[in-house]
């Protein structure tokens, strides 16, 4: 039986520091990873949906790979079966990047899919009617209605892909998590290194959610039964991230 009485979090402020700068590789590799996969899973949507077959194949084969492998299995690949193939060494924090960023492209690219499709074709036909050439109609008819539907999941994928920074301490990225598990092996205080790690874990996402909710507010448009498809369509990445 635990008896909380005796929790001791008096070690914290001694290491701090590790913590701190475990924290910080967390938010950049999270924040970077995030950044290029929005634009790179728009790209593989486009390709996915408007490319030739000899686009969309490609595609489908990355997408499933990344989607139905663990990112523990990735990550481990690209740290040190890539460099044998390429003949370029990489560090931990490059190939965690590289890892995260794949893997969570893969992800968006499904959800902004499902956004695309569920547009209705009448949009299409209307802004063709008014002479818009296709770019044009994307930019400045579509894509505005996209983001409001898939704002809900992409706020999910976000969060989650703070969570699977942890994963990455395998290759030896000095993540929060790994810093949170060195420090246990000096003080031996496991439930309170992780009851620390997961409350900063919490706050993390729940700035997110707010940041999310700030976004979707800015759009204001109201979301219709579309909206709940499009959350349907949308994989766990939480879940399948670990080891689908």
């Amino acid at each position: 039986m635990i008896d909380l009485a005796n929790l001791d979090f008096s070690w914290l402020p001694k290491y701090s520091v590790p913590l701190l700068w475990g924290l910080w590789t967390t938010l950049w590799l999270g924040v970077v990873a995030f950044l290029i996969a929005v634009p790179s899973g728009l790209l593989l949507a486009l390709g996915r949906l408007y490319g030739g077959w000899y686009l969309r194949l490609p595609i489908i084969g990355f997408v499933d790979v990344i989607r139905f492998t663990p990112l523990l299995v990735q990550a481990v690949w690209i740290h040190f079966a890539l460099p044998v193939v390429t003949g370029q060494s990489l560090s931990a924090n490059q190939s965690g990047l590289i890892a995260l960023t794949l893997h969570v492209s893969a992800y968006i690219s499904e959800i902004l899919r499902a956004g695309v499709i569920a547009i209705p074709k009448g949009q299409w036909e209307a802004a063709r009617a008014l002479g818009l050439r296709p770019r044009q109609i994307f930019q400045k008819v579509i894509l505005p209605q996209v983001w409001p539907l898939v704002m809900p999941p992409l706020a999910n994928v976000s969060v989650a892909t703070f969570k699977l920074t942890a994963i990455l301490g395998i290759i030896a990225v000095t993540d929060l998590t790994k810093a949170a598990n060195r420090v246990n092996t000096f003080i031996f205080r496991p439930l309170e290194v992780f009851t620390v790690l997961a409350l900063v874990y919490l706050a993390i996402g729940l700035v997110l959610a707010w940041i999310a909710w700030r976004i979707e507010r800015h759009y204001a448009a109201p979301r219709t039964g579309r909206s709940a498809a499009v959350v349907v369509l949308t994989p766990s990445i939480a879940g399948r991230g670990h080891g689908t």
